[in-house]
């Protein structure tokens, strides 16, 4: 009995390293996160932290400058209200971090508040000990729409 329990753990234990994210993509799943919260919070200045100066947001209607974004946000024009993620994909290029996020978006834009699903594209790449945004690009995808790992 106590072979097939260590053999059991042995297993648990193997099988967590192999479905673990590594620190760096913790942190940048974290800074995802958080980034959605700055959004919904309005938080231009944490925002402007993050996203690089040269950045593209890529909408349904259009593409942007960095700046531009931050005015969308601050305004109100778009009121990214809440980005329910329901599964997150990562990949690590050398100092360069690529995020998909598979959300449903509640916005309120121009008055009406929508809920919208995306597959959400975000590239960063690490310059000194800070990530920087430099893509964030919304597909709209149907309900059923799966990210593969």
């Amino acid at each position: 009995m106590k072979k097939y329990l260590f053999v059991f753990t042995l297993l648990l234990f193997s099988a967590s390293f192999t479905f673990a994210q590594s620190a760096e993509e913790q942190e940048i799943k974290k800074l995802s996160m958080d980034k959605w919260q700055w959004m919904a919070d309005k938080d231009v200045a944490k925002l402007k932290t993050l996203f690089h100066p040269q950045a593209k947001f890529v909408h349904m209607s259009g593409t942007w400058t960095t700046a531009r974004e931050l005015e969308i946000i601050e305004t109100g024009s778009i009121w990214y209200k809440n980005a329910d993620v329901k599964d997150t994909a990562i990949e690590m290029v050398g100092n360069t971090a690529i995020v998909w996020n598979r959300i449903a978006l509640t916005a309120n834009v121009r008055g009406n508040d929508v809920v919208t699903e995306f597959t959400v594209t975000e590239v960063y790449q690490k310059e000194g000990n800070a990530w920087k945004m430099l893509a964030l690009t919304f597909s709209s995808v149907r309900e059923e729409h799966e990210i593969q790992h």
